[in-house]
């Protein structure tokens, strides 16, 4: 064997072998997607005005405090429509004053000033912005949050430009639980406790019924198997801790040995919250999610930088819980507008369906090819059987999820490994007719068709590549396989084909006919 071929073997063999190794076995290797797994395909609308309504909210009260500070006194701060805070009370003579304020610390909201009355709006860039960052944002809280309820090969994207995001979870066994863990918002926060009572009336009686300032009055979460304790707690409104202090949470148990959720803060939230709990030994502190408190224990001592959530948990709920607060909190709530199941017989039956589709192009091919190029024809079947095992065996490595568009890409890649097969052959045919020998026509035949096979090839990627990127999950598992699939062409149609080529010819030491 000439030397030249020898390092073409070994690179041959090393190649395919590799792509064995990471296909075997197949059931493990290649991860199956939602149409061929079965699972939960879901349709979600972030309602983006909640973000709007939040940011809305602390500016409200960060506004609150800049009239406190220049001493200027108004009846009331509260929100109007989506994006609007309402100034109710001014005197005539701070109009000059409030609407300083506003230019200067809050640039990005415009006002109307009518007699006792100051309408503030948020600007249109702002709430596409915070629009964008709900979205965005939500889409990698429910991404970490199907990542560590272990879902394999999730798919979490935008759908276009709008507020509505696509969830495809193959399966999933579970579906409700999967949805409600979605579904939390998971808002945690740790406020102090100034009253509770059994009803809201009770709590505001000594107040004339009317929520004191600077306070909330945030019911506790409903217990079905406890009777007594307060149904409602009066809290200050700014929290001590919140959810973004948090650095993590896990399943743990109380005092009783019960499930309960553990959790630790970052460097600033235990700073902050050794403060408070150093301040104010002897007060209940609120655990609230949600806008519902989970329990109220008493501070006993200063604590730093962790802390436990009570709640009368199933192991399962704490899991759960500890799940959603690792995960962060959702900017905004879900609309659920679609949801789907499909079943693993379904699934069953599009991978029978897909197998057999393959196995007759494959049959097809092979056919056609050993025929019309007879002996040749050899040549192209080992090529592209080897086409399809570093196929697959690249799907194996990056993890690619085959969906039934993904055995479609397949197919169409078997069929431009032969397309290339053929262009080669027919070059051979062309320069065999001209006269020339075997060896000059097979040389010939390999090196005029590798431009034209090059650029059918890279056109395809091209048009590949935009549907991976713009296309949604169906769409994008056919343009994976698809690209694969051309890349293992390329190597096989002309480095394989013609490795085989000059293996059979080096045998000889001369050929005066090729059969093709």
């Amino acid at each position: 064997m000439r030397r030249d071929l020898v390092w073409k073997v070994v690179l041959t063999v090393f190649i395919i072998g590799g792509g064995l190794a990471l296909l075997w076995p197949p059931k493990d290797k290649i991860k199956l997607g939602l149409d061929l797994k079965g699972g939960m395909h879901l349709v979600i609308q972030v309602q983006t005005d909640d973000a709007l309504n939040v940011h809305r909210d602390q500016e409200a009260i960060r506004l609150d405090d800049k009239l406190k500070e220049e001493a200027i006194t108004v009846k009331s701060i509260h929100a109007g429509d989506v994006g609007q805070i309402i100034i109710d009370g001014v005197d005539p003579k701070d109009d000059m004053l409030v609407s300083n304020i506003i230019k200067n610390d809050f640039p990005s909201w415009k006002y109307l000033t009518n007699p006792g009355t100051v309408t503030m709006d948020m600007k249109p860039e702002l709430q596409t912005q915070l629009r964008e960052e709900a979205v965005n944002q939500a889409i990698e809280t429910i991404r970490n949050r199907v990542d560590e309820f272990g879902v394999a090969e999730p798919l979490v994207q935008r759908q276009g430009f709008s507020s509505t995001i696509i969830v495809q979870l193959p399966g999933v066994d579970d579906p409700q639980r999967v949805k409600d863990l979605i579904r939390v918002t998971a808002v945690l926060e740790l406020k102090l406790v100034e009253k509770s009572g059994s009803s809201r009336e009770d709590i505001l009686a000594s107040s004339g019924g009317i929520v004191p300032d600077g306070m909330d009055v945030i019911p506790a979460k409903p217990r079905g198997d406890e009777k007594g304790g307060p149904a409602y707690y009066m809290v200050r409104k700014v929290a001590a801790v919140n959810g973004r202090d948090l650095r993590n949470a896990k399943r743990s148990s109380d005092q009783y040995n019960l499930p309960a959720v553990s959790f630790t803060l970052t460097p600033d939230g235990a700073t902050k919250f050794a403060k408070v709990t150093g301040e104010n030994i002897g007060k209940q502190l609120a655990i609230i999610l949600d806008g519902q408190v989970e329990s109220a224990p008493r501070i006993n001592a200063r604590i730093e930088d962790s802390g436990i959530i009570e709640g009368n948990f199933t192991p399962e709920a704490a899991e759960d819980l500890s799940l959603v607060l690792r995960s962060g909190s959702l900017p905004a709530s879900l609309r659920f507008l679609e949801e789907r199941t499909v079943g693993p017989s379904l699934g069953l039956d599009s991978i029978q369906k897909g197998l057999r589709a393959f196995s007759v192009a494959l049959i097809g091919v092979i056919g056609f090819m050993l025929v019309y190029y007879k002996k040749a024809g050899i040549n192209a079947t080992i090529a592209f059987l080897f086409n399809t095992i570093i196929l697959l065996g690249c799907m194996a490595y990056f993890h690619a999820t085959l969906t039934l568009p993904g055995i479609a890409g397949v197919i169409l890649g078997v069929g431009m490994a032969v397309d290339a097969n053929v262009l080669v052959f027919e070059r051979i045919r062309e320069e065999l007719r001209m006269g020339k020998t075997v060896r000059s026509a097979v040389a010939a035949g390999f090196t005029k068709a590798f431009w034209t096979i090059f650029d059918t090839h890279m056109t395809t990627v091209i048009s590949a590549t935009f549907l991976f990127q713009f296309g949604s999950g169906a769409v994008k598992g056919y343009a994976v396989t698809l690209i694969l699939g051309l890349a293992a062409s390329m190597f096989t149609s002309i480095f394989v084909s013609r490795l085989m080529f000059d293996l059979v010819m080096g045998t000889k030491p001369k050929i005066d006919k090729l059969s093709i």
